[in-house]
């Protein structure tokens, strides 16, 4: 049957990889390819929900206590900072920590954290209420970054041969999660108040905790040789890690200054500001598979949706507001538009990034395992949330300066420049391609030239 195969995957070398070859093996594969997903399902849904729940309502109420538009900003931009930190350290020692407790404990710290952070309003406001924030986000910080670093490595285990395609579906459920997060905290916050949100999403994820506990398979691997450093050092990597933090800094703008920009344009209430994010998540949810699949049939495609998304989703941010100079009136379906267009130029940039960077470490001698994929799965983490942590950042500050319009427009320059970068690296590197093909037509016609008097 064609289909365990393609299940089971290769051997990797150094015991890592499951034994093959009996009927009852692929069977047992599937099974733990199963709850797999549905770990990583759980993990994706749960965290984009605690995560996205904020956007409508949260800068308003930071308002309320005395809390500035840039303060918000670093409010949403900290958890990406300590998110980088810890994804690099639980990257690194992954191994050491095992992949399932560092998962299991990641999910639970997580939820614990966001029913705290439902209980905020009852502290005074001012320096006391923005301290707290940033505590409690930090702590969130620190346990998605435990939790989606084990995730990648699993999946990557799991799926030697599909890492794209499983990537890639598996963002139905982190854009599922974008999409019931702000419309469920808008209006959970319009109903009930300011703690219900986050104790019921935060109840959800702890929920999740047991199911995990009994389904997720064990996966033990000895540490490798290799470091970040190796690993970031690579000049194809080190641009694909500038396209990360690009692509991840556009989400992070919209954070803190979308919902506000809306409020103040439109005239929405917050239950429908939510709505207006739909735009953006329920595209990205659906276009990152297709790119998922492609990425993995057709793998020299990636560079072209790697490069063209880039373009692209600058075209969006330019558009956003729109820029002033463009003279094109701010209409709300207008937005909502660009927003779409944007779900999709992101997952096709975003998808084909993690196969790319793994391909690039096996090809430079980093061996195939968990350990690898532990330093990939914590590099692209930490990468992504760099443009995580200075999207709401900067984004918060330019808003306040030079408002809405010329602020989202900056944030485009950043992925133009990302994705004109990646595409003369990938003509550069075509070039050099065939270069060394041509020496080596030529060196073996010299060859067979300086053999032929001795064959006559």
């Amino acid at each position: 049957m064609d289909a365990p195969r393609d299940c089971e995957g290769p051997r990797l070398p150094g015991g890592d990889g499951p034994p093959g070859g009996t009927r009852e093996t692929s069977r047992q594969l599937s099974r733990e390819q199963l709850f797999v997903l549905i770990s990583a399902a759980s993990i994706n849904l749960g965290s984009m929900m605690c995560y996205s729940i904020l956007g409508p309502f949260f800068p308003k109420e930071a308002e309320k206590k005395g809390a500035s538009n840039t303060v918000t900003g670093m409010i949403f931009g900290c958890y990406a900072l300590f998110d980088l930190l810890a994804s690099l350290v639980f990257g690194k020692y992954l191994v050491h920590i095992g992949a399932k407790f560092m998962f299991v404990a990641g999910m639970f710290v997580s939820g614990g954290v966001t029913v705290l952070f439902g209980v905020l309003d009852q502290v005074p406001e001012g320096p006391v209420f923005t301290a707290m924030c940033f505590l409690v986000r930090i702590a969130d910080a620190v346990s998605f970054a435990a939790a989606i670093t084990a995730s990648f490595s699993i999946l990557a285990k799991a799926f030697p041969n599909s890492v794209a395609t499983v990537l890639g579906s598996l963002e139905i459920f982190s854009g599922l999660g974008l999409v019931l997060g702000p419309p469920l905290g808008g209006f959970l916050y319009q109903s009930f108040g300011y703690e219900v949100p986050f104790i019921f999403l935060g109840c959800i994820v702890l929920l999740m905790v047991p199911l995990n506990m009994y389904i997720l398979p064990n996966y033990d691997s000895d540490p490798g040789e290799h470091s970040f450093w190796k690993l970031i050092t690579l000049p194809k990597i080190a641009l694909i890690a500038f396209v990360i933090n690009s692509l991840s800094s556009c989400f992070g703008f919209l954070d803190p200054t979308l919902s506000l920009f809306v409020l103040e344009k439109f005239n929405l209430p917050a239950g429908y500001v939510g709505l207006v994010f739909l735009g953006l998540a329920v595209s990205y949810a659906i276009s990152s598979p297709l790119f998922g699949l492609l990425s993995d049939k057709i793998p020299h495609l990636r560079k072209w949706f790697l490069v063209l998304g880039n373009i692209i989703t600058a075209g969006c941010y330019m558009l956003l507001g729109p820029i002033p100079v463009l003279h094109i009136q701010s209409q709300l379906w207008l937005l909502v538009l660009i927003l779409v267009l944007n779900g999709v130029s992101a997952g096709m940039s975003v998808i084909p990034t993690f196969p790319e960077i793994l391909s690039c470490a096996y090809e430079n001698g980093f061996e195939e395992g968990l350990s690898t994929l532990g330093l990939v799965s914590g590099l692209f983490s930490a990468m992504w949330s760099v443009g995580a942590f200075i999207g709401p950042t900067l984004g918060g500050f330019l808003y306040e300066k030079i408002g809405f319009e010329w602020a989202a427009a900056v944030q485009g320059l950043w992925a133009l420049t990302s994705g004109l970068a990646m595409g003369l690296f990938y003509l550069w590197e075509h070039a050099q391609r065939r270069r060394s093909k041509l020496q080596n037509i030529l060196g073996t016609e010299e060859e067979q030239t300086a053999l032929l008097p001795d064959e006559i």
